[in-house]
């Protein structure tokens, strides 16, 4: 008989299994990164910087204030190098164990020259890229473009295409990310000088093999959630991932599970924790693994979300870069913030309630801000009038 959860079952199963009931760490060490990063599976990269690169946020949410230099560590180097930067949600920090695992995904994006397409016109360019990395070592493509012939005899390939082949060509795993620099531009570098020897000595799983570890992993990332849910994680096709899920079935590895309200079964990864209660608090970036997937946040915790940053913002709802505020295994508000760097002050610039949320918000609500102006060493908070729960947040700063 196929066992059914609750809805508010499935979502303590899905918090925990994201980290949110680990112990808090006084001092968060690298011990504590390695302990969430088996949760989160991975940590999507995005350039936007309004409030804190979305790469440091999911480990904030989980482990409280920390030094971000764990993460620079964890993520460069070669003998310790724990993460390395590939297309593994999307543009994401994965476990350096995966770059195996990944082998077939390059081996397709090589089949149709990288994830956007280049012309075999490019070839040369290519060539002479690998080249000047061999030579000069990692090397961001404005360093790389500087280097090119500019003459009308030779290929004149200006920035962004330069900049496409690169990503062609990390796509493909001809080049690796060794890290970025101060602006956030990519280092490109020889995987052989990025990746642990260890690792590049292990064997390439076959593709049936890569496919059922991703799923695998995604699957206890997730705690629970429908075959289309862990198909998204790691974007694999939802063909691939039921195929997977078979054999993980027969294997005992999870066990399919109906849910209260989910018109699509799921499935349970054996062994999944279920907390009698979540206390968790947390404000959660709009590209945290708990939240990425819009539909599934909908299903699990009753959550419409869109990012607006592309919206006009005479358009926008809520705001430009908002996060939504978890309480216990509640999603209750949702918050539009900004670091104003210059001025040394966190910036609400709107915060709004969910109709679930319980009186205890505003104040909960006030003491994570409070949490979060101090880890990004801002000394002061202010609030605009815009929303419904902007007045309510008394805050000592």
């Amino acid at each position: 008989m196929t066992q059914t959860l609750s809805l508010a079952q499935a979502r303590r199963i899905a918090l925990a299994a994201q980290g949110f009931m680990d112990r808090a760490h006084e001092v968060p060490t690298m011990r504590t990164l390695q302990r969430t990063i088996e949760r989160t599976g991975v940590l999507q990269v995005d350039s936007v910087n309004v409030l804190q690169r979305a790469h440091f946020m999911p480990l904030y949410s989980r482990m409280g204030p920390y030094d971000t230099d764990l993460l620079r560590r964890a993520s460069t180097g070669r003998r310790e190098r724990r993460l390395v930067e590939y297309w593994a949600h999307v543009q994401a920090l994965m476990p350096v164990e995966l770059w195996p695992v990944m082998q077939h995904r390059m081996a397709a994006y090589r089949a149709q020259r990288g994830k956007w397409g280049t012309s075999a016109e490019h070839d040369r360019l290519e060539a002479s890229l690998l080249a000047e990395i061999r030579e000069r070592g990692a090397s961001t493509s404005r360093q790389l473009d500087d280097g090119l012939p500019r003459t009308k005899d030779h290929w004149g390939w200006n920035w962004s295409q330069t900049r496409r082949v690169l990503d062609a060509m990390y796509s493909a795993g001809q080049v690796a990310i060794a890290g970025r620099n101060s602006q956030f531009e990519i280092l490109y570098d020889l995987p052989e000088r990025v990746i642990p020897t260890r690792i590049l000595d292990l064997p390439t799983p076959s593709r049936a093999e890569a496919d059922l570890e991703l799923i695998r992993r995604a699957a206890r990332s997730h705690g629970v959630g429908t075959a289309r849910d862990l198909a998204d994680y790691y974007r694999m096709g939802v063909a691939d991932t039921r195929l997977g899920l078979a054999q993980l079935l027969e294997a005992g590895e999870v066990e399919q599970v109906a849910v209260e309200g989910w018109r699509q079964p799921a499935y349970l990864i054996t062994g999944a924790r279920l907390p009698r209660r979540v206390t968790a608090r947390a404000l959660l970036s709009p590209f945290d693994p708990l939240v990425w997937e819009r539909a599934r946040t909908e299903a699990l915790f009753d959550f419409h979300y869109r990012i607006e940053i592309y919206t006009p913002a005479e358009k926008r709802i809520h705001g430009y870069y908002v996060l939504p505020f978890l309480l216990g295994d509640r999603i209750v508000a949702r918050v539009d913030l900004k670091a104003d760097r210059r001025r040394g002050v966190l910036v609400v610039k709107g915060a709004y309630a969910e109709s679930s949320a319980p009186p205890e918000t505003p104040p909960e609500l006030g003491a994570e801000l409070e949490r979060l102006a101090g880890w990004l060493g801002l000394g002061a908070i202010e609030v605009e009038p815009r929303g419904d729960l902007s007045s309510a947040l008394a805050l000592p700063r």
